[in-house]
This record gives structure tokens, C-alpha cells and sequence, in this order.
């Protein structure tokens, strides 16, 4: 059972859309409702709850509600995650959370900023009781049941014909420390070539040098790296944020290999279908 958290105060970021290109304001809110809560204040206060159900992926995460859309959560869920804050109000005047510099560090240091705080409650963690696997095309993640006093270890292995990545693997016991400091400063990255077949259909349309580490044929073009194997972080990051969907801490371990905001959202799916491989801790 893990002690029910928010943030003390307030606090406020504003950027971009990184696939719709368009301004966004965000408002991260204390609440002690026990669930992170997305509210329009621009839709006359409407709001949407997460939903495992009712995601979609498509080169990001999106939470479906039933009046609107929250595109690209990823990054900032994996922030709360981490820093096991279940119980938030996210407010922002757009559909899509702000890229900002298309790492999770500029979420951590709001949370820093706005201090945490824990409330009355417990949340009951999902442990893996049992292993699984999901598989598609040449990638996979298996999960497995953590050794004793073991919390949430992911682990992560890459491969792009690309000199400057090629294989990378890495994996770690996921604490508010190791994000901080291994995994949150990671940066979404792309390929040039991709960009204009991606604006064709509606998407990194903010995408810049200024969010995104930007790689041609042979090199990097916006370089330096922040870490020597950036990108397979980069993925550590998009996989805890897209199992913080589940909505409660997680014990276990998770190795993925060569996936995707697809296979991680199959991966939900299949916790939240087959309640026999995990038990409440």
C-alpha cells in the first residue's frame, strides 16, 4: 500500500504542442480527489478522468474523454509516476500537453517546485504475480514478478540502423532519483526524413530543434547528447509514463524490447484484461 501524494502549491508551464503546434498553458493543481484529473477551463471547466480504456497511440499517448482529447501525456504522467503523485488537477487551455524541451525534466522541476505533499489514503500497489508477454512484429515486453523489496524495474533495448544509435540497452529500478536524475532528461528524437510525411498527416507540427534531437542519415544534427545513450532513455521515459495509465504504483519488472507506444499500451490492456497475472500489494 502506498501513501496517497499531491503537490503543496500550485505551479504553471506553458510551450507548445509538439504534433499540433499550437500554445499551451498548464496548471498543475493539489487535489486530494485520489485520481489526476484533466480540466478545460476553456471548454467551460470540462473534465475526463484516465482511462486505460480509452487511450490511443500515435507517435504519442492520448487519453480519450468522452468531450475531448489530452494528446502527448506521456512525459508528464511519467513524472508523476515516479514521484508517486496519484491525486492531481491538470489544467491546461489546448489539447495536447506542452513539449517543453521534449525531455520530462521540466515537469520534475515543477514538482520540485511545488513541493509534495501526502493526504489521508492509501493506493494499493499492482504487483506481477505471474509473467506475461506481448509481442508484435519483432518487438515485445515481458513482465515478470520483482524480487522481494524489489519496486518497479524497467528495462529497455533499442536498435536503429544508425550510426549514431545502433543498439543501446539500459535498465533500472525506477525511483524518484533514478528519473530525476538517469531518465527524465532524455529527449524525444526523430528523423529528418520523416518530418514531412509526419505534417502531412496532422503531426510534429511544433516539433523543433529546440524539443526534439533531430538525426539525418549519418549524424546528429542538433547535438550534444545529454547522455552518450540519450535515446534508449528517451524510451525508459515513454514506457513508465505510458504504465502510470494503470493508475497505481507498479511491483515488478518490465523488459522491453524494440517497442512502442503500441506494445506499451497492449501491455496495459492486457494487466487491466487478465486480473489473474497480477495481485494488489
Amino acid at each position: 500500500m502506498i501513501n496517497q501524494r499531491t503537490i503543496r502549491n500550485e505551479v504553471c508551464l506553458e510551450g507548445v504542442g509538439v504534433h499540433s503546434g499550437k500554445p499551451v498553458h498548464l496548471t498543475l493543481r493539489p487535489s486530494e480527489g485520489g485520481k489526476i484529473l484533466f480540466r478545460r477551463p476553456d471548454l467551460g471547466g470540462l473534465e475526463t478522468a484516465i482511462d486505460p480504456g480509452r487511450v490511443e497511440a500515435l507517435n504519442s499517448t492520448t487519453i480519450v474523454g468522452r468531450r475531448f482529447k489530452v494528446r502527448t501525456v506521456e512525459h508528464l504522467l511519467a513524472s508523476l509516476f515516479a514521484f508517486g503523485v496519484n491525486s492531481l488537477i491538470v489544467e491546461l487551455d489546448a489539447d495536447e500537453i506542452p513539449i517543453l524541451d521534449g525531455s520530462a525534466l521540466p515537469f520534475v522541476q515543477a514538482l520540485e517546485k511545488a513541493g509534495l505533499r501526502p493526504f489521508a489514503g492509501n493506493s494499493p500497489a499492482l504487483g506481477i504475480r505471474r509473467p506475461f508477454a506481448v509481442e508484435d512484429n519483432g518487438a515485445s515486453i515481458v513482465a515478470e514478478s520483482a524480487p522481494a523489496g524489489e519496486g518497479l524495474w524497467l528495462s529497455y533495448t533499442i536498435e536503429y540502423p544508425h550510426p549514431s544509435i545502433g543498439r543501446q540497452s539500459r535498465g533500472l529500478s525506477l525511483t524518484p532519483e533514478t528519473f530525476a536524475g538517469e531518465v527524465a532528461p532524455a529527449r524525444t528524437f526523430g528523423f529528418i526524413r520523416d518530418v514531412e510525411a509526419l505534417r502531412g498527416r496532422g503531426l510534429a507540427l511544433g516539433a523543433s530543434f529546440e524539443n526534439t534531437v533531430v538525426l539525418d542519415s549519418e549524424r546528429i544534427m542538433n547535438g550534444p547528447l545529454r547522455f552518450p545513450d540519450e535515446f534508449v532513455r528517451h524510451k525508459l521515459l515513454d514506457l513508465a509514463g505510458d504504465l502510470a495509465l494503470l493508475g497505481r504504483p507498479i511491483v515488478g519488472r518490465f523488459t522491453a524490447h524494440r517497442a512502442g507506444h503500441r506494445l506499451h499500451l497492449q501491455a496495459v490492456r492486457f494487466l487491466l484484461n487478465n486480473p489473474d497475472v497480477w495481485t494488489e500489494e
